[in-house]
């Protein structure tokens, strides 16, 4: 029974956080589908995402939750900035732009210790 109980809090984010936004992630493929991808609607529905996204971001960013309070500022400027740069280098890849700011970021944070 005690080896179980290591897992419960990943057991707890599967069903309380990935389940129930898969079910409207499949939804709104079901509904998406035969949208056109230049309709007004969904050019607006794209910008309001994005506006959103953005905006969770920049909250991170400018008031840090936990351990990543511990870090600069100006170290998370830097990687988000190293970050876009590295997605616009690399032909808009959101991997390359997310691996080259976490590593700017975890790197600055080692060696400023």
């Amino acid at each position: 029974m005690n080896s179980l109980a290591g897992f419960a809090p990943y057991l707890v984010l599967i069903a309380a956080g990935f389940l129930p936004n898969e079910v409207w992630r499949m939804l709104g493929i079901l509904v998406a589908h035969g949208l056109d991808e230049s309709s007004e609607l969904v050019v607006w529905v794209r910008a309001v995402a994005t506006a959103l996204l953005a905006g969770v971001v920049a909250k991170i960013i400018l008031f840090p939750p936990g351990g990543l309070a511990d870090v600069h500022l100006a170290l998370r400027l830097l990687a988000i900035a190293v970050g876009f740069a590295a997605f616009l280098l690399m032909r808009r890849s959101v991997l390359a732009g997310v691996l080259a700011g976490e590593a700017v970021l975890i790197l600055g944070a080692w060696l400023a210790g």
